[in-house]
């Protein structure tokens, strides 16, 4: 343990205290994991390497977010927009993300669930990743959501289209599910239908926007953004962002 972290102990067991207190925890995290390639460039390594150690970062936190009774965690590991960049950078991510999915899946206490579009993926990413949550099915701890290949708007777009089809399948005409057609219905069809909406979403890297990310479950959601780069995420930087949920009179728009 380096004399940095010593020092930040006393800190992180005050911060541990007054969140002991607060009682209130958050049920859901969605966390935008940004800032790999950034922190390769600034330590002069590969952007490949990056990637990795943002990917060994993952079990890490979701020690920490078990630890601090957090039921679900969604994780943005690669978005619609990332499947444009160049074909050898996505391949090596994708190898990765992959390797990174089947590491935790391999652990064995956390329930895995993709979210995003799979057919947007190259067919043996996706049936890795598939394979990887089937293997999970029994598990009982942490829920954790994997989003590879999500992008908000073609989330809410498969929930439409979804929609549509259970209407057309239960005998309605397109004008009639047009007439019922709800916000509720949207909900319901969903990736992460039947979950808790994220009370907290952090976001690293020191960007303060949400790029799409939980589009509709996040109308109500708390923000935090970090300014550490994602694969520098420490402990103290974690319990920071549940200390400012805490803080925080949620209202709901009321």
């Amino acid at each position: 343990m380096g004399l940095r972290s010593l020092l930040y102990r006393p800190y992180e067991r005050d911060l541990e205290r007054t969140l002991r207190t607060s009682g209130q925890t958050p049920r859901h995290i969605g966390v935008i994991l940004d800032g790999n390639r950034r922190w390769a460039k600034q330590s002069g390594t590969s952007t490949a390497d990056g990637h990795r150690r943002g990917a060994d970062k993952i079990s890490e936190v979701l020690g920490w977010s078990e630890e601090a009774g957090v039921e679900v965690v969604t994780l943005w590991m690669l978005s619609t927009d990332n499947l444009e960049r160049d074909a050898a950078e996505l391949d090596a991510l994708l190898e990765i993300i992959c390797e990174a999915v089947e590491t935790l899946a391999a652990d064995g206490r956390w329930r895995l669930q993709h979210v995003g579009s799979a057919n947007l993926l190259p067919a043996d990413a996706a049936a890795r990743l598939g394979a990887a949550v089937d293997r999970t099915s029994g598990a009982t701890g942490l829920h954790v959501n994997v989003a590879v290949g999500y992008g908000g708007r073609h989330e809410i777009a498969d929930a439409v289209r979804s929609y549509l089809r259970d209407a057309i399948d239960a005998g309605h005409t397109m004008e009639q599910a047009a007439e019922s057609f709800s916000v509720e219905h949207i909900a319901e069809h969903l990736y992460t239908k039947g979950q808790p909406d994220p009370d907290l979403v952090i976001r690293t890297s020191g960007e303060q926007r949400l790029s799409g990310f939980l589009m509709w479950q996040s109308a109500h959601s708390e923000f935090y953004f970090c300014d550490a780069y994602w694969p520098d995420f420490r402990h103290v930087d974690f319990l920071r962002a549940l200390r400012a949920y805490s803080q925080r009179e949620r209202r709901h728009g009321r």
